[in-house]
């Protein structure tokens, strides 16, 4: 009798503890909230990429400006994974002590160029010829990652202070390409992974070298998730080699 109990004991245990060791097995809901120059590759092919390799793990994703995201976690908005355009962000949200510890993995690198409408008849080589340009469209630098790049190379190439008079600034990435692509602007300074996204749009130069600090895309876990084991499978499904070729495929570089 002594030894059935014992058997039965052991199945029990073992059993618990298969379904202990598999965290996927449990239906999960995480919110990703992302830089707006991310949506297109996380919502047409990671994410479905993901739920297709994670099928009880659910991701809900959010996009716009870094900035805003930011104030949106620092007021406590249920979010799980933050993906920024620029380490600023996700720095002053770590000092704060509002990203788990150890979580945050400097993922991809972007680009940044200068844009035309794609039809533009005014000649536009390089960044100096903004000056030709009636009206320039850039991310607000206070909240906008892609703006903040944006000044930065203005300002060494010390034309700034004369364009930002002419200039309209967009709340998040997005909103300054498609301002370009609607001819609502002659020029605009967005990612290059934008860029290319659009036909309407086409790139008239690089930032030069030397002019603007790396672009590093970093993504972290926000300390004040519920769903940590969720949100670590999902950030170790961006680190493979799988979903660094589709990154790729949009334009991104991984960062080494």
């Amino acid at each position: 009798m002594r030894k059935r109990i014992g058997l039965f004991l052991s199945i029990v245990c073992l059993v618990f503890s298969l379904v202990g060791c598999n965290t996927t097995t449990k239906e999960t809901t995480i919110t990703l909230a992302a830089a707006a120059s991310l949506k297109n590759c996380m919502d047409d092919k990671l994410i479905p990429m993901f739920q297709e390799k994670y099928p009880n793990i659910k991701v809900i994703s959010t996009y716009d400006s870094s900035g805003k995201l930011q104030t949106q976690i620092e007021e406590g908005a249920a979010v799980d994974v933050f993906m920024s355009a620029a380490m600023k962000q996700m720095s002053a949200l770590n000092e704060k002590g509002l990203i788990a510890k150890d979580s945050i993995v400097q993922l991809l690198e972007n680009k940044i160029v200068l844009i035309a409408t794609a039809n533009s008849a005014k000649e536009m080589n390089t960044f100096e010829d903004i000056l030709k340009a009636d009206i320039l469209a850039v991310g607000d630098p206070d909240s906008v990652p892609a703006g903040q790049y944006a000044k930065e190379v203005l300002t060494n190439l010390d034309i700034w202070d004369k364009v930002s008079k002419n200039a309209s600034f967009g709340t998040n990435v997005t909103q300054v390409l498609n301002w370009v692509a609607e001819g609502s602007a002659d020029v605009g300074i967005v990612y290059a992974t934008d860029a290319a996204s659009n036909n309407k749009v086409k790139t008239v130069a690089e930032a030069p070298e030397g002019t603007v600090s790396k672009v590093i895309y970093p993504v972290g876990i926000v300390k004040a998730t519920e769903n940590e084991d969720a949100a670590k499978i999902f950030i170790e499904f961006l680190k493979t080699d799988e979903a660094k070729k589709e990154f790729e495929s949009y334009g991104f570089t991984v960062n080494k």
